[in-house]
């Protein structure tokens, strides 16, 4: 591996009954034993995952449900109202976040692979979640990638809001048009940027030749995103191909380099573009190699381990594990890996309201996870 460099607690209604936890692990870390507890499980391939403003989380299925999960871990029963997906490969129905004013107006932002004319692609659509929570009304799509590619592959699709209320948007390079992260002309391995009911904020780049929802180009497939808890900058957590998964603070304007240059080869083992370095282009901040497939980040700003404030938690699907990043400013000064031996492919990361970690384990029969100390 290279280093270029190196909440309080719920009221005690919100909090998981020990009841609910139907399996319970043991796992060391810098910080003293962590728990590892099964709350939900059941759902196929779940991708996404938020907190509503109770406690209770909603997460998406990749082939096209969204459900919400109580703290006793009992499944809804699949939400109305869901777009169409392209539920192949990759493809479905993927991220899930709420409007920053959820609880005046009970929006949901939806990322998903929409099937269209040509192929499919990413697509981001909004809906009101309704007054008994068994659906979303009034669902508009508020972006799509263009163009349409005929793959089932590197959709990326994380959702995140920044502090001025635009959405952050990643998409794929969709694998087989790589070349294309290059071309601003276009919406292929770029980070977008647009406001809530789409289009693009009037201050994204907006430089000549590039579409207006772009804020930043060169980028593979991300799959993790999130929000510096003290600056508000992006980060993101980006999958490679053999080898060079990157760590990345995306800033207007940049170009992040794939595929000209990257820290892995093509999983021929053939060389990928012109190196590792070309003025230009941003380097990252951190990359692994091998590959660990990164897939869901978040900071961590709890109370439960004071020593990881300011850590970056980042999900692992081929790893199969937990990885804690220590952050200081924009450089990465180490590493942690965790929950080794847990057996399930990371698919995203969540702090939830009562301190602990939350993760998504991919799988046809996929769990939520929550990851908790001694108590």
């Amino acid at each position: 591996m290279h280093r270029p460099v190196l909440a309080l607690a719920l009221a005690a209604a919100l909090s998981l009954p020990l009841a609910s936890v139907q399996a319970q692990q043991r796992f060391p870390s810098s910080a003293g034993e962590l728990v590892v507890e099964t709350v939900a499980s059941g759902l196929e391939h779940p991708w996404g995952l938020a907190f509503l403003p109770d406690g209770r989380m909603l997460v998406t299925e990749r082939p096209g449900r969204l459900r919400i999960v109580s703290g006793d871990g009992a499944l809804s029963r699949p939400l109305t109202g869901m777009p169409n997906v392209a539920g192949r490969g990759q493809g479905g129905l993927l991220d899930v976040t709420l409007d920053p004013k959820f609880a005046e107006n009970r929006l949901i932002y939806l990322s998903f692979s929409e099937p269209r004319v040509g192929g499919n692609g990413t697509s981001v659509a909004r809906g009101q979640l309704n007054a008994n929570g068994t659906g979303l009304e009034n669902v508009a799509v508020i972006f799509r990638q263009m163009p349409a590619i005929n793959s089932t592959m590197h959709f990326g699709s994380r959702l995140i809001f920044d502090r001025t209320g635009a959405l952050f948007v990643t998409v794929g390079d969709r694998y087989s048009e790589r070349d294309q992260a290059q071309n601003p002309g276009n919406h292929l391995g770029k980070i977008i940027r647009i406001r809530p009911e789409g289009g693009a904020p009037t201050d994204n780049p907006k430089k000549p030749g590039w579409q207006p929802e772009i804020w930043s180009i060169g980028h593979r497939n991300v799959q993790g995103a999130a929000l510096h808890p003290d600056t508000g900058q992006l980060w993101t957590a980006e999958h490679g191909a053999r080898g060079g998964d990157e760590v990345n603070t995306p800033k207007a304007g940049l170009n992040y380099g794939w595929p000209v240059i990257t820290y892995g080869v093509d999983y021929s083992g053939a060389k990928i573009g012109e190196g590792t370095a070309k003025p230009g282009m941003e380097q990252p901040l951190f990359y692994w190699d091998p590959s660990i497939a990164p897939s869901g980040a978040a900071f961590y700003t709890g109370s439960a381990w004071p020593a990881w404030r300011n850590s970056l938690f980042v999900g692992a699907l081929a790893g199969q594990m937990l990885i804690r990043l220590s952050t200081s400013g924009e450089t990465v000064s180490g590493e942690e890996r965790l929950l080794t031996t847990l057996g399930e492919r990371i698919r995203d990361v969540r702090q939830g309201p009562d301190g602990y970690l939350y993760l998504l384990g991919d799988d046809a029969k996929g769990k939520v996870l929550r990851v908790r100390p001694t108590r």
